[in-house]
C-alpha cells in the first residue's frame, strides 16, 4: 500500500531530513585519515541525539540482513558499495567512504547518503562521485506529477551507463515516511514512460548505487551486510529524500 503525505507530513519528514543533513556535514568534517568507523557512527549518534531524533537503523533487520543492523550509519569504504558495517577500521589516505544514514522527528523519517573521499583525491574517484551525483539530480529532476517512475530509473542509468560504470538495480530507492522503507520500489534501471504514475504527496528516496568497473554484478559480504562489487572495483552511492509536488520535486534530506 502506497501513503500519500499531507503538505503538514512532508514539512515533518524535513524535519528529520535536517537532521540527516546535520550527520553528514559532522562526517565531511570528521572523517580523516586515522578515524575509525566506530568512531564517526559514536559522532552520528550524538548528533541525532542532540536533535531530539532517532536513529532509523539501529536495530533494523530486513529479510536479507544477517542480524539486527548494530550501527545509527552505514560506512561503506572504496569496494563496498552499500550497508557497510561501522567497524573499528581506520580510515587510510585515499579511501573513498559512502556515509548513508536515516533517523527520524517523531515518527517520520528522512533517508540520505554521501560519498566522498578522505585525504587525497585520485581523479577516477572524484570522477565517479560527480556521476553519481549527476545521476541523482537527473533522477530528483525526472520526479514530477504525472511523470512515471519508469522515468526515474531511465534517466539516472542512461547518465550512469554512458559514463562507463555499472549499476545494481535490486537495492535501490523506496517511498519513505512513517517508516523507512514502505512501497513504492524506486528503480536505479527503468524503461522511460512505464511504471507508476507520480503524484503530489508520494514521498521517495531515490538513491543511484555505481560501480566503477563498469559491471553490474555484486556480491554480499560475509558480515551478512555489505553489498561489495563483484569486480573489486570502488563503488558510490548518493541518495536523498524527495517529496512529489504540485510545485515539482523537494529535496526533504537538504540543510
Amino acid at each position: 500500500m502506497i501513503e500519500l503525505k499531507t503538505p503538514g507530513e512532508i514539512d515533518a519528514m524535513r524535519e528529520a531530513g535536517r537532521v540527516v543533513a546535520a550527520v553528514h556535514a559532522e562526517m565531511r568534517s570528521r572523517a580523516a585519515v586515522g578515524v575509525s568507523l566506530l568512531d564517526l557512527d559514536e559522532l552520528a549518534r550524538k548528533v541525532i541525539a542532540g536533535a531530539g531524533a532517532k536513529p532509523s537503523f539501529l536495530g533494523y533487520h530486513p529479510s536479507f540482513g544477517g542480524s539486527p543492523y548494530p550501527g545509527v550509519i552505514c560506512t561503506s569504504v572504496n569496494g563496498v558499495i552499500l550497508h557497510g558495517l561501522p567497524t573499528s577500521y581506520r580510515l587510510r589516505d585515499g579511501d573513498l567512504l559512502t556515509v548513508d544514514c536515516a533517523a527520524h522527528v517523531e515518527g517520520w523519517h528522512a533517508d540520505a547518503a554521501v560519498s566522498f573521499v578522505v585525504g587525497r583525491v585520485r581523479q577516477e574517484d572524484q570522477e565517479l562521485i560527480r556521476v553519481a551525483g549527476a545521476a541523482l539530480a537527473a533522477g530528483i529532476e525526472a520526479a514530477v506529477p504525472g511523470a512515471r517512475m519508469g522515468d526515474i530509473g531511465h534517466v539516472m542509468s542512461r547518465i550512469v551507463r554512458g559514463a562507463g560504470y555499472g549499476m545494481q538495480n535490486d537495492f535501490a530507492g523506496h517511498g519513505i515516511g512513517r517508516a523507512m522503507h514502505e512501497a513504492p520500489f524506486v528503480p536505479n534501471v527503468g524503461r522511460p514512460g512505464r511504471g507508476l504514475r507520480l503524484v503530489p504527496g508520494l514521498v521517495i528516496a531515490i538513491e543511484p548505487s555505481l560501480m566503477a568497473g563498469g559491471g553490474d554484478d555484486y556480491q554480499m559480504g560475509s558480515d551478512g551486510w555489505s553489498l561489495l562489487t563483484g569486480d573489486g572495483s570502488r563503488g558510490a552511492h548518493v541518495e536523498h529524500t524527495v517529496a512529489i509536488t504540485e510545485d515539482g520535486p523537494v529535496v526533504l534530506t537538504l540543510p
